[in-house]
């Protein structure tokens, strides 16, 4: 039986789809490439925006129309929340954003018995998080280890606290466990991911830190290096940033949740900390580890955002001189107390928002990749490309270099310029 899975939203759901590659693989199914035509598609939704919604759904049909005749299998945090207009779409086996093992049984079942599944759970009850296989397909030079689901913060524009549950963490010799057999099947990179990865270990006994996981894993990487995936804010301390430093392993690249830079809006949004705590957290790591990549999401548009309020942003943003932003248009999420907030903006002035805050990144961005330029940057070689061979620094720049073929292999580069946002080098 040949598949084939599409994958929307965050890293999560990325490593929780290459999880059911595998589980799926260990059942006899393979992946269908090239034109190969699929017997089962699968979509991993997402439901972050009313936006991520609409694409979730666009993408079951799109697979549909693609594979006549396909087995059509739906989970993820989309299909969570609304089963039934997953079901409306036609699918054979909807699952929501939990336990992926019985997931790939009911596509099974459905293959041989004919029949429509249908299974969601209530998250909030999930109290043990499912511990699934960790890695990537073959071949990949980053694998991912997810340590953590679920979601206490409850943000006024946010539904993924309703579609994953409360926190749930992985025991640290799990996460010990995992990273040595990663090692052992030689990635060169780990990325530590989660939906709230600030938050591990407060479900665990005795309660422990995320500082302790990564320390944990770092005892059992080997070769690997490891990358974070996002930080809230808060979980950045001095002894935080001290032993990360310490472990000689983790990337001098950071991504923080910021979401605003105007503290009035941050309240809205329910955040757990102000535009000063969030500066302190990105001084604390440039402390101990100097001229390290710093990127950052931003909602612009935000319910009841004022022209003072943007221009605040603005200004904290440039002030914080980011490597790197994602930034988003706030978009209305049913379900969310921002969608029913008073001084919702038009469309048009989220546009013209989030296009100044995305013009002051760029203006970033380019400065941060000029004091690259003489540096000599430890990267992770993953392709090829127009005869060079491309890869990811450690801080998370984009660089290519000349040379023979390096995928999979880490080399120091030194940086001679700038082509089209990416670092250019000779290997050293």
């Amino acid at each position: 039986m040949k598949y084939k899975i599409a994958t929307l939203g965050c890293k999560v759901n990325q490593f929780e789809t290459q999880a059911l590659e595998t589980m799926l693989n260990s059942r006899g199914f393979s992946e269908a490439v090239g034109g190969e035509t699929a017997d089962v598609v699968i979509v991993n939704t997402c439901a972050v925006t009313a936006e991520s919604g609409r694409k979730s759904r666009q993408m079951i049909r799109k697979l549909e129309g693609e594979n006549s005749g396909a087995l059509v299998a739906v989970c993820g945090c989309f299909s969570q929340l609304s089963p039934s207009d997953v079901a409306s779409l036609g699918v054979d086996v909807v699952h929501g954003s939990g336990d992926k093992d019985r997931f790939a049984n009911d596509i099974e079942r459905a293959l041989n018995e004919k029949n429509k599944i249908e299974w969601t759970d209530d998250p909030f009850k999930r109290r043990v998080m499912e511990e699934l296989p960790s890695g990537a397909v073959d071949g990949r030079t980053r694998a991912m280890l997810k340590i953590q689901d679920g979601c206490a913060n409850f943000c006024t524009y946010c539904i993924i606290p309703y579609t994953r549950g409360r926190v749930r963490s992985l025991p640290l010799e799990r996460c010990a466990a995992q990273t040595e057999e990663l090692a052992t099947r030689g990635f060169r990179e780990l990325v530590i991911t989660g939906i709230e990865i600030a938050s591990f270990g407060r479900d665990l006994e005795p309660r422990c830190t995320l500082a302790d996981a990564l320390e944990a894993i770092a005892e059992k990487a080997g070769d690997m290096r490891l990358r974070l995936g996002s930080l809230e804010p808060t979980v950045i301390t001095e002894d935080f940033a001290r032993r990360l430093k310490a472990t000689g392993k983790v990337c001098d690249h950071f991504h923080l949740s910021l979401q605003s830079g105007c503290d009035e809006t941050l309240k809205r949004m329910n955040r757990k900390y102000d535009t000063a705590r969030f500066f302190e957290a990105t001084e604390l790591l440039r402390k101990y580890f100097p001229n390290c990549g710093m990127t950052a999401d931003l909602i612009a548009g935000f319910p009841g955002e004022t022209d003072e309020n943007h221009a605040d942003t603005l200004a904290f943003i440039k002030r914080c001189g980011f490597s790197a932003m994602h930034i988003f248009p706030y978009s209305q999420r049913p379900g969310t107390k921002a969608a029913t907030m008073d001084g919702q903006l038009t469309n048009a002035v989220k546009a013209k928002r989030a296009s100044d805050a995305q013009k002051t990144a760029s203006e970033m961005e380019d400065e941060y990749l000029k004091s690259c330029i003489g540096r000599k940057l430890l990267v992770l070689f993953e392709t090829e490309k127009d005869g060079l061979s491309v890869g990811h620094a450690t801080n998370y720049t984009q660089v290519c270099a000349s040379g023979e073929y390096l995928r999979g292999i880490v080399k120091n580069v030194e940086i001679t310029e700038i082509r089209d946002k990416i670092l250019v080098g000779m290997t050293v």
